[in-house]
């Protein structure tokens, strides 16, 4: 398998790389700037000017975009459909490294956790954009893509359990009642999906056990 993560520089990219590197994936970072990962190909590219010839040679692309600037949630959705076209009609498949505000909390699927009550403020805007590019790949029928949400508390320096549970759309807690995973976990989890290659077309979810 030939993998690649684009926006490798951020947080989760360099641990889904590192998680990489350490089964000895062949995999590349995509990123703006210079290379801040471990990873030893290296494309220094933006995502909005990546083309289909940039990624013809990968089997899975795993996109660890993420912005938080209000004037530019929109570009959740844009990276989305970008990455969406540069694999559409093909076998190469689309892992997205998504967020824990699009889960369900009913089963009829009609109750975003974001759109509950206690959901903080502050992070609305940013939980409802990323449920639009969710939606976004909804429609992408032609596109193998898998949108994988963590837990409600995504743990930055987490330590990495390798413990976790492969969940579906509806926020699921463990037997403690938390919902919590770690970016080492996630990215382990990431790297498990893109082998399996389980979940196409589908959304998941993972937690810490």
């Amino acid at each position: 398998m030939k993998l690649a993560v684009v926006a490798a520089n951020g947080k989760v990219g360099r641990l889904i790389v590192q998680e990489a590197v350490d089964r000895g994936i062949d995999v590349t970072a995509i990123v703006r700037s210079e290379n801040k990962t471990a990873a030893q190909s290296v494309l220094e590219k933006d995502l909005f000017d990546l083309t289909k010839e940039d990624v013809k040679n990968f089997d899975v692309i795993i996109d660890a975009f993420g912005i938080w600037a209000e004037d530019s949630l929109e570009q959740h959705t844009a990276s989305v459909q970008h990455l969406a076209d540069l694999v559409e009609n093909t076998d190469k498949r689309l892992l997205v490294v998504g967020g824990a505000g699009s889960l369900y909390l009913n089963p009829e699927h009609s109750l975003q956790l974001y759109q509950s009550e206690n959901f903080p403020e502050a992070f609305k805007s940013l939980a409802a954009a990323m449920a639009e590019s969710l939606a976004a790949l909804r429609k992408r029928d032609n596109v193998k893509w898998t949108y994988v949400s963590p837990a409600i508390d995504f743990r930055p320096e987490g330590e990495k359990t390798g413990d976790y549970v492969v969940a579906g759309e509806e926020l699921t807690m463990n037997a403690k009642g938390e919902s919590i995973i770690s970016y080492a976990d996630y990215a382990k989890a990431m790297i498990n999906i893109a082998l399996e290659e389980n979940y196409v077309g589908q959304r998941i979810s993972v937690f810490q056990k």
